[in-house]
């Protein structure tokens, strides 16, 4: 099937720049064939963030957003920042960029399934349940479209009775949204060297759960971000507890995954910060609906690769255009797709030169808002990689004194190079779940809906069997036991007590946490078979 333009992922960034190419062929009269790819079952079911949302990049795709039935239901009326010990909290000045006035509480992944609404009245077609496995390229090694994965494949690779093979979804220009490290642009990456003159990309595993809460805890619109105790000086990370409609609180933890110790557990500190004394009475009397995780890029500007290549675009946060001290990257997610869309407009309507790598992309990336934003704060988050009152203190003077302008751009490295030997490090422990504000690991993961075809081959690859015995288990005593979210990884036994590495991939939540921190890179991550994974209703 071609198009003229094919994007893959339905998330903020795809659903914007689909709209946006609509809008712009009817402005020109034009017509044009446009397709979002999707994997999640529906649109939506992949998608989970925070979220307190900025609309400044909705005002400008959709003005009348209010009139048409966007969810953004709650306004944020309230900020605290806390700094936590194990027993107090401490309240702290809120900096300039947390300041939520004019942003919204809301669920993510019911204004994606609004946009995608907007979308199809458009005439965009969106193919939901259908993975993107492989990029399409044509003789000349160029971007050409995506192949999606076939169905019906069993575990030993063999088709089955309900085999339907994939398709090639041909398109002029292809826009790359997946998503914090999506497999296709990580590939697009290598292959293009996308990335020789960025930093390495650094990234956080962020852990959510959403809950009904008894009405008299309840504050609509409340947003508080916590730093501190449970986590120690060294490691990044802090919490958010979000307000939405309905008695409904999003809570949630992010470690950043330059963590040192491998015996940190992101679940575990989760489930422990819960039970803080300014914490657990929100969650008393009320009931846990939904769980789910997924990486998220904590680089910024330094580490945005180059965005464009023969055929294709990457937009959104396969790119990484996250603002790590705002906490929000949804907006500039959907301002990448529009602007990605306005080249690619541009590119295949006119008469332009190097019509197959639409190089205006970049310019107009740096000539925006986005560029400006991320700028500013470009510094804030490697300046804890001295610790948390190293990071504290920078970040105050690179805000109120610098204002974002230092002449200096500090450097990010490799999470997977940061993990010191199990015997250098601390073991850590943790309390027990309660089952009523604490929970074991798998009723979480059963609260994700996640689900995978049992009869597939494994979408976790190990590029050497060996590894994890061999290296992980030997030297940090398997991490990707306790870096993991949802239980995938296991070191058993056999009947003479020598261990190997389970793999539990029905369990997967598509974090991509694992693809990340593995010490050796020996985990990659594929595609399953499309509408797999986790369905996450109002995340």
């Amino acid at each position: 099937m071609d198009f003229d333009v094919v994007i893959v992922g339905a998330g903020p960034a795809g659903l914007a720049a689909a709209i946006r190419l609509q809008q712009l062929a009817q402005q020109h009269e034009r017509e044009l064939s446009v397709c979002v790819v999707e994997k999640g079952a529906e649109i939506g079911a992949h998608i989970l963030s925070g979220a307190v949302f900025e609309p400044r990049a909705l005002n400008e795709l959709i003005p009348d957003w209010e009139a048409k039935g966007a969810p953004l239901n709650t306004p944020a009326t309230d900020d605290q920042f806390l700094y936590l010990t194990a027993k107090k909290a401490h309240r702290l000045p809120t900096p300039p960029q947390m300041h939520n006035q004019g942003n919204y509480v809301i669920s993510l992944g019911n204004l994606c399934r609004w946009l995608g609404e907007q979308a199809e009245s458009l005439g965009v077609e969106i193919f939901c349940g259908f993975a993107a496995r492989d990029v399409f390229y044509n003789e000349e090694g160029e971007v050409a479209g995506v192949i999606t994965g076939d169905m019906g494949v069993g575990h030993d690779g063999k088709p089955t009775d309900n085999y339907q093979p994939g398709m090639i979804l041909g398109a002029k220009q292809t826009l790359f949204a997946e998503g914090c490290r999506g497999s296709l642009s990580e590939e697009l990456m290598e292959r293009f060297h996308l990335r020789d003159k960025a930093n390495p990309q650094t990234y956080g595993i962020g852990i959510k759960e959403l809950w009904d809460v008894a009405p008299e805890q309840h504050q609509p619109g409340k947003v508080i971000h916590t730093i501190g105790w449970p986590l120690d000086k060294r490691t990044y990370g802090g919490s958010f507890l979000y307000h939405l409609e309905n008695h409904q609180v999003a809570v949630g933890y992010v470690v950043g995954l330059d963590y040192e110790n491998p015996y940190l557990n992101p679940f575990q500190t989760f489930q422990q910060f819960k039970h803080h004394p300014a914490i657990a009475p929100t969650f008393e009397g009320g009931r846990r609906v939904s769980y789910g995780s997924r990486a998220l890029n904590e680089g910024g500007l330094q580490s945005i690769p180059k965005v464009t290549f023969p055929g294709g675009l990457l937009i959104g946060c396969g790119a990484g255009f996250l603002n790590v001290p705002k906490i929000k990257g949804s907006h500039t997610a959907m301002k990448s797709g529009m602007l990605a869309a306005e080249s690619v407009f541009a590119s295949i309507t006119e008469n332009t030169k190097n019509k197959r790598e639409c190089t205006a992309y970049s310019s107009a990336l740096k000539q925006s808002w986005i560029w400006e934003e991320l700028s500013r704060v470009r510094n804030i988050r490697p300046a804890f990689r001295g610790g948390l009152w190293a990071g504290l203190l920078y970040s105050a003077i690179d805000t109120y004194l610098l204002r974002g302008r230092a002449p200096w751009t500090f450097k990010h490295h490799a999470d997977h190079t940061t993990l010191k030997p199990a015997k250098d490090s601390k073991k850590l422990t943790y309390p027990k779940p309660d089952g009523k504000i604490s929970f074991d690991l798998l009723s979480s993961v059963y609260l994700s809906n996640t689900n995978h075809e049992e009869n597939q081959p494994c979408h976790l690859q190990l590029k050497d069997d060996n590894i994890p015995i061999s290296v992980n288990l030997k030297y940090f005593d398997a991490p990707e036991q306790r870096y993991c979210p949802a239980g995938v990884y296991e070191i058993v036994h056999d009947e003479n007590n020598a261990p190997r590495l389970q793999i539990n991939a029905a369990n997967c939540v598509h974090c991509k946490t694992c693809d990340i921190k593995d010490p050796k890179q020996n985990i990659h991550w594929v595609t399953p078979e499309g509408g797999g994974g986790p369905n996450y209703p109002n995340m």
